[in-house]
């Protein structure tokens, strides 16, 4: 190899790249703790640029439908407007939507597991009295079901000692809990407030963005930087928009099924598997066991019909609802979306299942069109694989 300025320069890139490899392998732990102090540092604003991404989709959509280009055009004082009245309306949405949740489904909740208490200690001496007509004749059955005895009223009084312990512990270290609580407040303000002006100028940011981007970058390259942002964003905003229209539709259905068909808990089960939902695959089968065993405590043949129920809207939604609403938007097959949500899962837990799917779309869709440029260029096609 000719030793040039150009080799010259980039032996040196790979000595500096090694040493600090060395450095960073040597002195992991130093390496970990500096990692984490710059991520706390940079957390509220890493937090604003996700809420500004998940934020634009909904501003998006009301800026297109309530300020279009054919009024901003005549008024320049509803084209300075149209963003931030956008933003507004899309945070008020945000209030009625967590007012809802405080003022019904936190109450639902409370006095949902208020009366399951009382529905168990009613239900249990009727499974015991089934099993023991049953299994009268089984004498180590029966001995295992007499000794079945749940005491609510001492369960209760545990419970209370555990809280009070609890709330022992929590005045002994007052301050720090108080001190954490204000910290994370004052992080989510900061972020939100972040996430504003990112969306108020994204344009702007947007063409900064790329200006150091081809500054500093090979055109080539810088394309497909700009390609796979792009991508990224459609692809993002597209299985967003999807899943939560899904979701809604979906517990919209169920709420109003359960109604007419009087089950309990329509509007508590309706919410769960809508907010499960959002989880591709298994998120609906999660609020089916917990839906189920609500309704089980109050009227076992009641359950069979909300089963049952489930089901066919399940076929409704994944035959004629799912394939309009969300249809081929993320561009991922079964198998991928599979993969995906268990990779998820397995890593991050609810997070990675939502996040895996539009990241590996992503990752699918540029191997295919590396994949099918490379056979181009070959001059290769499908018949030839035949």
């Amino acid at each position: 190899m000719e030793l040039n300025r150009k080799n010259m320069k980039m032996i040196r890139q790979i000595i500096l790249f090694i040493a600090m490899l060395i450095v960073i392998i040597w002195k992991y732990e130093a390496a970990l703790s500096i990692l984490r102090f710059i991520l706390s540092l940079l957390f509220p604003f890493l937090l604003g640029g996700a809420i500004a991404f998940i934020l634009n989709v909904p501003m998006g959509f009301f800026q297109r439908h309530l300020f279009p280009e054919e009024k901003t055009k005549k008024s320049k004082v509803l084209k300075k407007l149209a963003k931030p009245l956008s933003i507004v309306i899309v945070l008020i949405l945000m209030l009625l939507i967590l007012g809802v949740v405080i003022l019904v489904v936190i109450p639902q909740l409370a006095q949902t597991f208020t009366k399951l208490g009382s529905t168990i200690s009613k239900w249990i001496p009727q499974v015991q009295e089934v099993i023991t007509s049953r299994f009268g004749e089984n004498k180590q059955i029966i001995d295992f079901i007499d000794q079945l005895d749940v005491d609510w009223g001492d369960i209760t009084n545990k419970a209370a000692a555990y809280l009070n312990e609890g709330v022992n512990a929590i005045f002994d270290s007052t301050f720090k809990i108080v001190s954490g609580i204000m910290s994370g407040i004052t992080s989510f303000f900061i972020a939100l407030i972040f996430s504003i002006y990112i969306l108020l100028q994204k344009e702007k940011l947007g063409l900064q963005g790329k200006k150091l981007l081809y500054a500093f970058i090979k055109k080539e390259r810088a394309d497909q930087v700009v390609g796979i942002f792009s991508l990224s964003y459609k692809t993002f905003s597209s299985f967003l928009t999807g899943q939560c229209l899904e979701a809604v539709i979906l517990g919209t259905m169920f709420f109003i099924t359960m109604t007419i068909l009087r089950l309990p808990y329509a509007l508590l089960v309706s919410l769960l598997i809508a907010i499960m939902a959002l989880i591709p695959i298994f998120g609906a089968f999660i609020g089916l066991a917990i839906g189920s065993f609500l309704i089980v405590m109050v009227n076992p043949m009641q359950a069979l019909i909300f089963i049952i129920m489930f089901f066919v809207l399940q076929q409704i939604e994944g035959n004629l609802i799912y394939p309009h609403v969300v249809g081929n938007s993320v561009g991922l097959p079964s198998i991928w979306v599979l993969m995906a949500v268990t990779l998820g899962g397995n890593l991050m837990g609810v997070l990675g299942m939502l996040l895996f799917i539009p990241l590996m779309s992503i990752l699918y869709t540029i191997l295919r069109g590396a994949v099918n440029e490379r056979l181009r260029k070959k001059a290769l096609t499908i018949k030839d694989f035949k």
